[in-house]
């Protein structure tokens, strides 16, 4: 699977609100949705000269200038460097078959559920993940659904997954701090397989702060392997 593959499943399953071309930009108004949706990313190669216009157009959206960089994008990287923009968040990205994935976890502990209960904002809540974050799921197409996995009778975990081109990607997983280390997370991203699987998807792929030392672990124990990275410049 490709870097260039990969940020299109991004694009597809966590959309901004809107995307604009602007000169060699793409910007985005992300509303609040966290970097992911808010980030600037060049679509040809580009100068100090370019910098400004990407600056305020993200100002005028009331966004600190953020940038995406990408496979490929060593000369953007550089030059934001130089002018004093920092790295932020790099993040691996994750990808393997869905089968390996797809194992169903213990009976009647998990769930796929569209749109989510009020229990799953309760626990996204819990962990940052707010109205902005929900919108972003609400805008991205069909098919998606939200994963609720129980600990015995004890909401426990949600996460939200969606698919592009035969790839599901999950995201937002979160885990009730006095539910972890009990398998919460590995019996989310397996039911979100199952789901994936019976509409189509043939790889799961996933995204984690390098930063997220459960998360990477989890992912890795479930057979997604790395695949490419990213990271943030952001102006602080």
């Amino acid at each position: 699977m490709t870097p260039e593959t990969f940020h299109a499943v991004i694009e597809a399953t966590w959309p901004a609100a809107e995307t604009m071309p602007q000169g060699p930009w793409t910007i985005r108004n992300g509303q609040g949705g966290g970097k992911r949706v808010s980030a600037a990313t060049a679509r040809q190669p580009v100068t100090a000269a370019d910098l400004p216009l990407a600056e305020a157009e993200m100002r005028a959206l009331g966004q600190t200038p953020l940038f995406l960089i990408r496979n490929g994008d060593l000369g953007l990287d550089a030059m934001l460097e130089g002018y004093g923009y920092d790295v932020v968040d790099p993040v691996n990205m994750y990808a393997g078959p869905i089968d390996t994935i797809a194992v169903p976890p213990p009976h009647a502990t998990s769930f796929a559920i569209w749109e989510p209960l009020a229990i799953q904002l309760e626990i996204w809540a819990e962990g940052g993940i707010g109205p902005a974050r929900i919108d972003v799921m609400r805008r991205a197409s069909f098919p998606k659904t939200s994963i609720l996995v129980r600990d015995g009778q004890r909401p426990a975990a949600t996460a939200f997954c969606a698919m592009h081109d035969g790839v599901a990607m999950i995201h937002a997983l979160e885990v009730r701090a006095s539910c972890r280390r009990r398998g919460m997370g590995r019996h989310a991203v397996q039911q979100a397989a199952i789901w994936a699987r019976a509409n189509g998807a043939t790889r799961m792929t996933a995204l984690c702060t390098q930063a997220n030392q459960g998360s990477n672990a989890l992912f890795a124990s479930l057979g997604l392997t790395p695949v490419g990275q990213y990271h943030y410049r952001i102006k602080t």
